[in-house]
């Protein structure tokens, strides 16, 4: 099929790379952006590459943060008694959106996953480990979407934890099964925080 601009064609299929967006979307988007000022979109590649070149994981949490430690990690009015665990920054941002939670974070990255190759170390078990060691954690909060590979992760940490003295509990049943965290109301969430059981 003849190309009518190879540029246009390489940044329709970079669009393709972004979640959700298929071969039409990446078409509209693509489109879309060439017929902007161009002053407009390229801040918005500025900002791109703004974010990539500054946002870094903590070295403590591994949130993605513009400074590292990031700013929760070294905020002294949050618990440091109570860890919520979560796969990916854009949770602890729904949790933080609740105003319920004021423990510490620690972000797995991943959730296990055999058939994709995704195994304990690709989710930070090591350095989850690590960090219980140095900090004084009673209580470790598993808010982690309740999707199947969620649920494997749920219990391969509950089984890891088991021995270590801890108090382990999940976000309660309000969060339908099979769901993503991403999609969930910040009411749900925050329900769901507040009547969190053991596991």
């Amino acid at each position: 099929m003849y190309k009518f601009s190879e540029s246009l064609s390489e940044l329709q299929k970079q669009l393709q790379l972004l979640p959700s967006i298929g071969e039409k979307s990446a078409q509209r988007l693509a489109y879309f952006l060439i017929n902007q000022p161009k002053d407009k979109v390229l801040a918005l590649a500025e900002s791109i590459v703004t974010a990539i070149n500054n946002c870094k994981p903590c070295s403590q949490c591994f949130l993605l943060s513009d400074t590292d430690p990031c700013k929760i990690c070294t905020d002294p009015d949050r618990n440091e008694e109570t860890l919520c665990v979560v796969e990916s920054t854009r949770d602890i941002i729904l949790i933080e959106s609740t105003n319920e939670f004021k423990g510490r974070y620690f972000v797995l990255g991943n959730l296990l996953s055999p058939v994709s190759g995704i195994g304990p170390h690709q989710i930070r078990i090591p350095e989850l480990e690590k960090y219980l060691q140095k900090n004084h954690i009673t209580e470790v909060i598993l808010a982690i979407s309740p999707s199947t590979e969620g649920e494997t992760t749920i219990h391969f940490i509950a089984e890891f934890l088991k021995e270590k003295d801890k108090k382990i509990t999940r976000l309660s049943t309000g969060i339908p099964y099979g769901s993503d965290m991403e999609y969930t109301g910040a009411a749900t969430l925050m329900n769901a925080l507040r009547r969190r059981y053991p596991v």
